[in-house]
């Protein structure tokens, strides 16, 4: 349990950093760009490796028995959560609706998760990750996230369900070999 607590703190800090804008601009000065993106990379990629081996090798504790209907509902909100994961990287008319796709992606995957599991590693998981979500979606407001204005042809929009649809088909078939746990029960 602990590497998974101190894999979440280190993933989710570092991604932490450009929402405190004194603190990215102090160590982005300092260590330049690109030892600046190296240590940050190097960071979060630790954090998720400690994230994957902690959550694996964490003890069951139940906490609660989540409903069968909650593995259902994940399992459908898990399409627009791949899709919106797309809009943040592919041009498209999403990002016109929310300057924030991935964080809404991340929270959505984050909340039906941890609705479906009721043990406490996954409560440690999936809640920070709601709670991280949340966070950074106020803190890009406050620093004056704003929504896309160009409305970009239908076809794009297109693209990044097709992509989203086919992401979503990769994980489910991988599920149950990445985490134990089946698609669609």
């Amino acid at each position: 349990m602990t590497l998974l607590v101190v894999g979440a703190v280190l993933f989710l800090s570092v991604h932490m950093i450009p929402s405190v804008v004194p603190l990215r601009a102090a160590l982005f000065n300092q260590l330049g760009e690109k030892a600046y993106m190296g240590v940050y990379s190097l960071i979060a990629l630790a954090g998720f490796g400690l994230i994957i081996y902690g959550k694996a090798h964490a003890d069951s504790i139940p906490v609660w028995y989540p409903p069968e209907w909650t593995r259902h509902v994940t399992w459908l909100t898990m399409v627009p959560a791949m899709i919106l994961i797309g809009a943040a990287y592919m041009p498209g008319n999403i990002k016109r609706f929310t300057p924030h796709p991935m964080m809404w992606s991340v929270l959505i995957w984050a909340s039906t998760h941890l609705a479906a599991n009721g043990d406490q590693a996954s409560i440690i998981l999936f809640g920070a990750f709601a709670a991280f979500s949340v966070i950074h979606i106020i803190s890009a407001n406050a620093r004056g996230a704003t929504r896309q204005t160009e409305v970009l042809p239908l076809s794009s929009d297109i693209k990044i369900v097709v992509v989203g649809l086919v992401s979503y088909a990769i994980f489910a078939v991988a599920h149950p070999y990445m985490f134990k746990v089946a698609a669609f029960l």
